[in-house]
C-alpha cells in the first residue's frame, strides 16, 4: 500500500486563490448593482403632505 503524498501549498499559492476569490466576490456585487439601477421600481409622483397640527393639539 502506497501513501498518498499532498503537496502543501506555497503562501504565494493561497493568497493568490484568497485574492481571486475576493475580486470575484466584489465583481459579482459591483454587476448585481449595475443591474439593480436599470431596473425602475415605482415611486410616488407627488410628495405626501400630511397636517399633524390637529393631532399636536390633541395629545397635549
Amino acid at each position: 500500500m502506497q501513501l498518498k503524498f499532498k503537496r502543501q501549498q506555497s503562501i504565494g499559492q493561497t493568497i493568490t486563490k484568497q485574492i481571486i476569490k475576493i475580486l470575484l466576490v466584489i465583481a459579482f456585487v459591483v454587476f448585481a448593482i449595475f443591474l439593480l439601477e436599470k431596473i425602475n421600481f415605482p415611486a410616488p409622483k407627488e410628495k405626501i403632505k400630511i397636517d399633524i397640527s390637529n393631532e399636536i393639539n390633541k395629545l397635549k
